[in-house]
């Protein structure tokens, strides 16, 4: 079994560095980043990240723009 991590969460990969301020920023960013959004085509709970600003559906297979870290 892996080693987790307890408060950290995604940010354990940075470990000591940068501080804990800035870990606590890019958590939030890289959570919303990585998580999975509701298609406002099909409805599923299936859209994607693929590259900045590019996201695609891996119900309907419809790739959309929209912002950085979210779909909006």
């Amino acid at each position: 079994m892996a080693k987790r991590t307890k408060k950290v969460g995604i940010t354990g990969k940075y470990g000591t560095r940068y501080g804990a301020s800035l870990r606590k920023t890019v958590k939030k960013m890289e959570i919303t980043q990585h998580s999975k959004y509701t298609c406002t085509f099909c409805g599923k709970d299936a859209v994607k990240r693929t590259a900045v600003g590019i996201w695609k559906c891996k119900g309907c297979k419809k790739t959309m723009a929209g912002g950085a870290y979210t779909v909006s």
